[in-house]
């Protein structure tokens, strides 16, 4: 759990939060609405760049465009270039974005840009395509101005990708994105072992629009060329504008396969509510290989249109940020499909 000094320590920002203890939510104040959810405990300061944003009127996309460039230049928090390489030593990049109007961009293997979903929304904002792909990816950033960094790894990854290349093997870690000691402590674990780093975040904004970004570095020591969900419209994100917005984090391999998001929007437009659809999707991966769902972790976290927000995972462990409508804050756990 993250202790309100060792967060105020790493933000660096004068919060309007109320620190709460993580707690189920089961025990959520009946009739409290959200405005803007992000996944696990690091989506806090992320919650707070997209709410001020829109308290003041601005729109939706605007705040999750923001808050997705602001988890990418945090460096240590291993979202963007500070994120863990693939098993050939490269940081390969994945994000997107998507308005109220079903407007979105999205890029993917997307090498030395800094800000990945900045990319997603110029793409969406001046193209007439949605994803564009590694070297045409790069190509169109930096023809808009994106500066294309150096490439090397932070610190803290060259240490731990030259501590993997001893035994070179793939081993990921459920709920690795779970930062037991601050926002933005480090990703990894002591032995080597790493799994995928994604943040996700969906906002209302004071219009009612809903708008959602995805940014990620994939599953560390991935096979280079590796593409999760968090870039594909319907599986990492997806907004319908009068239904709710979903968003989630996991091994995207498994999400890709029931596109989770989209399905999570079709459950609540099925009169379910957030929590409810969120199981459902979990329940559906589950249902294709009961006993290799034990073996890994997806969560989800989903908002619908009249501010009612929940969420749900495979394994315990998952949280998430929620940002209400006084701007109050807090980190909650989920409700999980196995129990231990």
């Amino acid at each position: 759990m993250i202790k309100r000094r060792d967060f105020i320590k790493f933000s660096g920002l004068s919060l309007p939060l109320v620190w709460l203890t993580p707690r189920s939510l089961n025990h959520v104040n009946k009739g409290r609405k959200a405005v803007v959810l992000s996944t696990w405990n690091s989506g806090l300061p992320v919650n707070k760049v997209a709410w001020d944003i829109i308290k003041d009127g601005g729109k939706s996309i605007d705040a999750v465009e923001q808050a997705g460039i602001y988890i990418e230049n945090e460096i240590s928090c291993c979202v963007g270039l500070g994120g863990n390489p693939d098993r050939d030593g490269f940081v390969t990049l994945d994000a997107c974005i998507m308005d109220h109007q079903f407007n979105c961009g999205s890029v993917a293997f997307l090498q030395k840009i800094k800000n990945p979903v900045a990319v997603a929304r110029k793409i969406m904002d001046t193209t007439p395509h949605v994803m564009l792909v590694g070297e045409g990816a790069k190509k169109f950033a930096l023809e808009h101005g994106f500066p294309e960094e150096s490439g090397e790894l932070s610190p803290d990854a060259a240490k731990t990708y030259t501590e993997w290349l001893k035994k070179s093997e793939y081993k990921p870690v459920i709920n690795i994105e779970k930062n037991e000691k601050g926002p933005f402590a480090p990703s990894r674990l002591p032995d080597g072992n790493f799994n995928h780093d994604t943040m996700g975040t969906i906002c209302a904004d004071t219009f009612g629009n809903l708008s959602g970004m995805c940014t990620t570095s994939g599953m560390g020591f991935k096979m280079h060329g590796r593409v999760g969900d968090s870039p594909i419209i319907g599986s990492g994100l997806y907004v319908d504008n009068e239904i709710g917005a979903a968003t989630g984090s996991g091994q995207g391999e498994e999400v890709i396969r029931v596109c989770g998001t989209h399905l999570i929007v079709e459950f609540m437009r099925q009169g379910n509510t957030p929590e409810e659809a969120c199981r459902k999707t979990i329940e559906r991966i589950v249902k294709i290989n009961p006993v290799k769902a034990k073996n890994f972790q997806v969560g989800f976290i989903a908002l619908n249109k009249n501010g009612d927000f929940g969420a749900f995972s495979l394994q315990p462990g998952f949280n998430f940020s929620v940002t209400y409508a006084n701007g109050e804050s807090e980190i909650l756990d989920a409700e999980s499909y196995f129990k231990t």
